[in-house]
């Protein structure tokens, strides 16, 4: 009895503490939206120039949620529709055209096939003058944008520039689907399913396409979820569930309020629960894409292949404002079915330069597999085969952001009138001396990692009163990489070729030619077929025999650095 009494008055007072802190929180923020609005007044009413009352507060709550994380951000209304396409629909009113401005000016990129642009004759490297008679000099990509959307139906006009001469087209905007699944098929008796993002309906695309490709009787299945960037949780789960058992664990999501603390299980029965499946993984793969990663990991039902991925391991939940506006709110981490967390920035605290940074090796912890592999916390996913990716060149770099492979690709799709088949083709040699005749005229100047680390050497020894005695080696050095520069794009041929095939082959084949044509150059894929094909590695891997018990080694995945640091 004293022992029930003794749990009462305890249960009580902690009621009381918890009661009292949420009185105490709910006058705080009472308090300080009174000191925020009245400021906001003041500053409105009397400052010496004349202010724009949205852009102060949308300013205002941008510093606010600035110093929480990336992802807590405002949407006003303007920005409504633009959210609902970046992290809901799939769907919006256009004309099926990407564009992008070189010098200055507005260029059609790519047409999809089958929309309003293709239908009416639209071509890359059409230069766009008037959108709807409004000349889009001067504008920016968002407001292009705006201008191109609109309404299913509705009418679009086009004043364009085409070979010297100009040319009015009308469009009928029409719904554009931008599927998440962007490609599948059979690659040498495998099922390949690409899904580019986590919107809606995409777990059930990934199921059309799987059930669609089994009717071939595949040998495995592979799964591609490089540079997706992720999107709707529940959506992640019913794709695992779709390899995975009833009433299996996916992903438990906790956050400080408890009602937002979930626990997401399988609730079908499986489709393809025996399938041999692989998933293909990159620096870029993150949140849901991680979550699915993750739980196949976590579970040994699938082999991971490619690089780290992002590590993203926070759940974000819109809520509605006043006058049709949204905040989007980290509300909780997500936790795989092992235990771990993978989120690999501390949005909690900030180093000496005010910076985030990763979490510290003493928090990185082992977490257990099904099987009993060993997998790790704080780090995103590790593959369990890693594939290593090479960073692009500065030159490369340079050569794509200054669009130097777009008239190359345009004026030869004009002379060829038709190429090999996607997924076979290939440029010449003689193509590609085409190609560097056409760049010496042009400005894609770049500074080498060598000509980085020199700048550095020399800053050093001028901080060391040394510069004086290294001055003329440094001279000399500077000369000689002046003069290795020049051989660059033959150093750097096959890279460059690869990505002006796939420039090329978008004219001819849209955007499903250029992920076939890529197949040529997947090491990744090449890796995933290799172990759909070896049954005996593919099981000593999922049982963690060997060298495959440990899933990564901690401190030299928190040594890498990706480009999304």
């Amino acid at each position: 009895m004293k022992k029930t009494r003794y749990a009462l008055v305890v249960v009580i007072i902690a009621f009381a503490s918890f009661t009292w802190s949420f009185k105490e929180d709910l006058f705080q923020v009472s308090k300080n939206l009174d000191i925020f609005a009245a400021v906001y007044k003041e500053v409105s009413i009397n400052y010496v120039d004349e202010t724009d009352p949205s852009d102060l507060m949308k300013t205002g709550i941008d510093a606010m949620l600035d110093n929480l994380d990336p992802y807590t951000s405002y949407i006003p209304e303007s920005e409504i529709e633009d959210y609902k396409l970046k992290y809901v629909s799939t769907q919006f009113g256009g004309i099926g055209a990407s564009t992008v401005f070189i010098g200055g000016k507005l260029f059609v990129n790519e047409v999809s096939e089958g929309y309003p642009a293709f239908n009416q004759g639209i071509k890359p490297g059409d230069q766009l003058l008037r959108i709807n008679d409004v000349d889009v000099k001067g504008k920016d990509r968002n407001s292009v944008s705006q201008l191109l959307r609109g309404p299913k139906g509705s009418l679009l006009k086009l004043l364009v520039l085409r070979d010297g001469a100009q040319l009015s087209k009308e469009l009928t905007r029409d719904e554009i689907k931008q599927p998440n699944v962007s490609y599948s098929g059979i690659i040498d008796g495998l099922a390949y399913i690409r899904l580019d993002k986590f919107l809606e309906n995409s777990a059930q695309e990934v199921k059309d396409a799987a059930l669609e490709l089994n009717k071939q009787h595949p040998a495995g299945m592979i799964l591609d979820l490089r540079y997706n960037g992720g999107g709707i949780l529940q959506e992640a789960v019913k794709i695992v569930n779709l390899f995975v058992a009833k009433d299996v664990l996916i992903v438990t999501q906790r956050g400080r309020n408890v009602e937002k603390t979930i626990n997401y299980k399988t609730i079908y029965q499986p489709v393809l629960p025996d399938l041999p499946l692989t998933v293909l993984i990159s620096g870029s793969s993150a949140s849901a894409s991680e979550i699915v990663a993750g739980a196949l990991q976590d579970l040994d039902r699938a082999v991971i292949i490619g690089q780290r991925s992002y590590g993203k391991g926070l759940v974000q939940q819109t809520f509605n404002l006043p006058y049709n506006s949204l905040v989007k709110v980290t509300v909780a981490k997500y936790f795989t079915p092992s235990g771990r967390c993978i989120q690999a920035i501390d949005y909690s605290h900030k180093n000496e330069g005010g910076k985030n940074d990763r979490f510290a090796d003493s928090l990185i912890t082992k977490f257990n597999t099904r099987t009993g592999r060993s997998v790790y916390n704080g780090n995103g996913i590790y593959p369990d085969i890693t594939v290593h990716n090479t960073k692009p060149s500065p030159l490369i770099l340079s050569l794509v952001s200054k669009s130097m492979f777009f008239d190359f690709a345009n004026n030869y799709w004009k002379k060829h009138p038709s190429v090999a088949e996607a997924k076979v083709f290939r440029i010449s040699d003689e193509d590609y001396a085409a190609f560097v005749n056409t760049l010496e005229d042009k400005d894609y100047s770049y500074v080498s990692q060598t000509e980085r680390l020199l700048t550095n050497l020399r800053t050093e020894a001028e901080k060391e009163h040394k510069l004086a005695a290294v001055k003329a080696d440094l001279e000399n050095l500077q000369d000689k990489l002046l003069v290795n520069k020049k051989t660059d794009l033959m150093l750097h041929k096959e890279e460059i070729k690869r990505i002006l095939e796939t420039q090329i082959v978008s004219r001819y084949y849209f955007e499903k030619g250029k992920i076939m044509q890529a197949f040529q150059y997947d090491k990744e894929l090449e890796s995933a077929k290799s172990v759909l094909r070896n049954s005996t590695k593919m099981l000593a891997i999922l049982k963690g025999e060997g060298d495959y018990k440990t899933i990564g080694d901690p401190l030299k995945s928190i040594a890498e650095v990706t480009d999304k640091d």
